[in-house]
């Protein structure tokens, strides 16, 4: 791996707001450019957190998060705490298995632990000795003017203005940072909630710490309105999440009672309610938290305020890609650092006009891919129309590469994938009504359809 550290010839401190995972890899990438860091982080230190207090959302690790953290070199230490899924198992109302692969042989999706994958990057971040964290650290108010922050240390009370020269908000959908960009003449931002909320649940461990259900898979129970997923952990579990109408008949109004929950997911979900021992437990202690997009532009305040990660684009998680695209923008901006050195105004100007149209189509990809993961991979006819996808792909590799490889398993900006994905929709629609089986594709017609068809695609 190519060592991507260079010197600064002035040194300068950076400031990020939010220890995360994004500004965790983001503060390693600087490092590694010379730059001296501290990073300030709301929450206490997780690693001093009991595991089962620190749950949250698993999240899938694809090829644009492998590639960021290769750039640092710690792909592997992150590997230690991932788990492959080689493909979908979808769960219908009786119980019966649809295997749906990922990609073509050898590719893979990972599931990790959010809380567990932030223990381990906060472990690598502090053997950094350009790198300070400090914890517990509440951001007040951002004052872009005086380039100042107003620090509350929530385990003392004590706070504090800590100058900045350069800051980088990394702190989330709701992040303070761009809340004071918010105030700046010409800032857009707009925030769109889906109608559903989302509440974590366990499917727990077979005997001997086992995987009760396929181990390799992200497990799918899609169920039209809403849907159900679990994600492999390594202890043999699965973390378990409900998307669900927050109001209807079926919603998390509904469910008022231990009862009610116990009925409605036998009824629904059957083969996951005996390996879920603490259902109504979990259904009323945990959470119930919303799924918002985040749109805002610009992501820079001259040159000295950056946003980067949820900050500037927060998608709802349904195509795997919010940590994904976050640490894809610490893989940006590092190759913008070694291209510029210190010309922080094109670093920042690049960045944002070459990012927020990949971000746009990110959060347009992630409401499609829940339209599809709720309601469509029940669906024969989708079904058949993604092993017709194969097919072609198979056929005219260079003319064809299915949108999820495009999104998942390739580092082609998100808005051509987008687009690609969207020009090749139109095409199935025009080819599916002359296929009914899966054998139809070898007809004469049909392949004469497919091949006029690629003539006019580019490749």
């Amino acid at each position: 791996m190519a060592d991507v550290r260079t010197r600064p010839s002035t040194p300068e401190t950076l400031t990020i707001m939010g220890g995360g995972l994004v500004g965790s890899l983001l503060s390693l990438y600087l490092a590694r450019h010379g730059h001296a860091v501290e990073v300030f982080e709301r929450r206490p230190d997780i690693r001093g957190t009991d595991p089962v207090e620190a749950r949250s959302i698993n999240l899938a690790l694809s090829d644009r998060g492998w590639r960021a953290l290769e750039g640092v070199g710690i792909a592997e230490a992150v590997r230690e705490v991932a788990i492959a899924m080689h493909g979908r198992v979808m769960h219908d109302v009786q119980g019966n298995l649809t295997m749906q692969p990922y990609g073509q042989a050898g590719q893979s999706i990972y599931s990790v632990s959010r809380a567990g994958l932030n223990r381990r990057m906060l472990d690598l971040v502090e053997q950094e000795p350009a790198i300070k964290l400090f914890f517990n650290q509440q951001c007040r108010r951002v004052d872009l003017k005086k380039q100042e922050l107003d620090m509350l240390d929530t385990a003392t009370q004590q706070s504090r203005l800590v100058p900045y020269q350069r800051l980088f908000g990394v702190d989330g959908a709701y992040s303070a940072v761009r809340g004071a960009m918010q105030r700046t003449d010409r800032f857009n931002y707009s925030q769109q909630y889906l109608d559903y909320g989302y509440k974590e649940l366990t499917i727990a461990a077979a005997p001997g710490g086992e995987w009760p259900i396929e181990k390799h898979a992200l497990h799918i129970w899609p169920r039209g309105q809403y849907m159900m997923i679990a994600l492999p952990n390594l202890d043999g579990s699965f973390n378990c999440t409900l998307f669900f109408p927050y109001e209807g008949p079926a919603s998390f109004a509904a469910l008022q009672t231990p009862a009610q929950v116990r009925e409605f997911f036998t009824a629904v979900f059957p083969d996951a309610v005996p390996l879920m021992p603490e259902l109504e437990t979990e259904f009323f202690e945990n959470p119930t938290s919303s799924l918002v997009t985040v749109r805002c532009f610009p992501w820079a305040h001259q040159d000295e305020v950056l946003l980067l990660g949820d900050a500037a684009h927060a998608i709802v998680p349904f195509y795997g890609q919010g940590m994904n695209a976050g640490f894809e923008d610490c893989t940006v901006l590092n190759e913008l650092l070694t291209r510029h050195g210190h010309d922080w105004t094109a670093i920042f100007q690049e960045f944002e006009d070459s990012r927020k149209p990949n971000a746009d189509a990110m959060a347009d990809l992630a409401v499609y891919n829940f339209e599809e993961m709720r309601d469509r991979v029940a669906d024969p006819r989708f079904l058949l129309q993604k092993k017709i996808e194969s097919q072609i792909s198979a056929q005219y590799p260079h003319k064809w590469l299915p949108l999820y490889s495009q999104v998942t398993f390739s580092s082609l900006p998100y808005a051509e994938a987008w687009a690609n994905g969207q020009a090749q929709e139109s095409i199935m629609q025009r080819l599916m009504p002359h296929i009914q089986t899966e054998a139809d594709y070898q007809r004469p017609e049909v392949q004469q359809l497919v091949a006029d068809e690629m003539a006019r695609r580019p490749g």
